[in-house]
């Protein structure tokens, strides 16, 4: 047992040498940019991002059964905890739903449900994520433009084409947007384009996005400097506590029992987490180049866990995140030590340089998700989901288009329903077929039944018999049956009579009728 411990302890620590150190540091420097702009997306404070960032480095990794994965806030669930906190009032009650999250995820894991994720089609799941990624693009643009009122799309936008006054709105919109940020994020979108171009990779000595945060810092200091009107207002740049852990807020504990409020958000949180997790995990090990594969119900565990502890300490809620992950992965990790190490330098971040994270100027931190939004819902994706046909698009387009129009879970739940739709719809034409031939003036038709036949096909099966015409010929061939339901029996009885009475020739093959129901005619 010792010669074994002592065996992991020295191969852990090669690994860390040679690659996880360095690997942690990179995915460090991809990650604060990120945990910043995703807890201003999600309108929850700041440092709740970065401690996300760190739970998910430090607790999470070291539960996990990943040897890749990094875990932290996701973009993806920017829209749900935005209209989570602003429907239960405050950060703080919030803060117990995330903590039901991470409950809920824990059981999914100790009853072995994982494999949950399975199930939800992908039509649905990249519908749900294209609409975040509109929701995620459309916070951002006012905080790109600098817009400095509250009321941008609702009517500081809409009013300059709703009135008359066409040029006078739009010099008063004018007036409100900031050109330093504007020209920020002008210059973090041109340079995030340029460094993800696949011919420009020998630029990416730097993570883009920490690039992006560098510019950014180095154009307000100079427009600072030289007195410029263009100069970002305080209130335009991050504004991290110097001591973290003197501004923590924690969960509310007394609104637990009185508000159902907060176990739906938990649950459904806890729901979006999973699936975004599993899907991760899935992406993560297609790229492990050692082919390890990740046990979900551990890693469920694992992330109900981080989340638990999300919520009780202050944190925005955490999945496994697949930009995290690759970056990772390309910067040559080889165990889960480099996520934890990018958990620590999180850590010491927000200890040590506070004053420097303070500097990031939150034009580029939009610029950064307006390019996540953008990979969430680009038209790739529509036109792939088109080409497949109308039975993945239609669950596709509509998920998006009722999240939009309502919120998250209605939107996924009508998307589900949409696609139940089109599995039972294609379920009737597989269950059976009819073939006619004609044969010495008489037409003969064969139904043949296949695999499963449910109370799903009874209608279908019933009109297509009543469809057999007189003086004719049908042979019901049951040879393929591995099931038949006992309501399509009964119709298949029903029409042996009606078969006698309309001069139909019937014979049936491997079919045993409901004497009970032949009887009562």
């Amino acid at each position: 047992m010792e010669l074994h411990l002592d065996r992991t302890f020295k191969y852990y620590w090669l690994m860390f040498k040679k690659h996880d150190l360095a690997a942690g540091l990179t995915v460090f420097l991809v990650a604060l940019p990120l945990c910043l702009g995703v807890a201003l997306a999600s309108g929850a404070p700041l440092y709740s991002g970065i401690l996300s960032g760190i739970i998910g480095g430090v607790v999470v990794s070291v539960i996990s059964g990943s040897q890749l994965a990094v875990s932290g806030p996701a973009a993806g669930l920017t829209t749900l905890v935005s209209a989570a906190i602003i429907s239960l009032g405050n950060f703080e009650t919030f803060l117990l739903a995330v903590m039901i999250a991470g409950v809920f995820q824990i059981l999914l894991g100790v009853l072995k449900l994982g494999v949950f994720a399975s199930y939800f089609p992908s039509s649905v799941i990249k519908g749900m994520m294209a609409a975040i990624g509109i929701i995620l693009i459309s916070k951002q643009i006012p905080l790109a433009l600098g817009y400095n009122q509250p009321d941008f799309w609702s009517s500081g936008f809409i009013q300059i084409f709703t009135s008359t006054n066409f040029l006078g709105n739009l010099k008063e919109f004018n007036a409100n947007i900031t050109r330093g940020a504007v020209f920020i994020s002008f210059i973090s979108l041109a340079i995030l384009i340029f460094l993800k171009q696949p011919k420009n990779k020998k630029y990416n000595i730097l993570p883009a996005s920490l690039v992006v945060v560098i510019f950014g810092i180095a154009i307000n200091y100079l427009l600072t400097y030289f007195g410029s009107s263009y100069a970002l207002k305080s209130n335009q740049l991050v504004n991290i506590p110097s001591n973290i852990f003197a501004e923590l807020k924690f969960p509310d504990f007394t609104k637990i029992l009185s508000n159902i409020e907060i176990w739906k958000n938990g649950l459904l949180i806890g729901t979006l987490a999973t699936l975004e997790t599993l899907l991760s995990i899935e992406a993560m090990d297609k790229l492990d180049k050692h082919n390890r594969i990740t046990p979900v119900n551990r890693e469920l565990m694992a992330q109900g866990v981080g989340n638990f502890f999300c919520g009780l300490l202050g944190a925005i809620p955490l999945t496994a995140v697949v930009v995290r992950g690759s970056a990772n992965i390309q910067a040559g990790a080889k165990t889960k030590v480099s996520s934890f190490v990018h958990g620590v330098f999180l850590l010491l971040s927000v200890l040590l340089i506070p004053f420097l994270i303070n500097l990031i100027p939150y034009a580029s931190l939009s610029a950064i998700l307006i390019l996540t939004g953008f990979g969430l819902t680009k038209i790739k994706i529509y036109k792939s989901l088109f080409n497949l046909g109308w039975k993945q698009f239609v669950p596709f387009i509509i998920t998006i288009v009722i999240i939009l129009a309502t919120d998250l879970l209605i939107g996924v739940s009508i998307g589900l329903l949409i696609s139940i739709y089109y599995i039972i719809k294609e379920n009737f034409k597989e269950s059976y077929d009819l073939e006619k031939t004609h044969y010495q003036g008489i037409d003969q038709y064969i139904l043949k039944l296949h695999s499963n036949v449910t109370f799903l096909n009874k209608v279908e099966i019933k009109n297509t018999l009543d469809k057999v015409p007189p003086y004719s010929s049908l042979i019901i061939d049951g040879t393929n049956i591995h099931f038949i339901d006992h309501d399509v029996l009964e119709i298949i009885s029903d029409f042996v009579v009606k078969a006698h009475d309309r001069h139909i020739q019937l014979e049936l093959i491997n079919i045993k009728t409901v004497e009970t129901a032949a009887s009562a005619h």
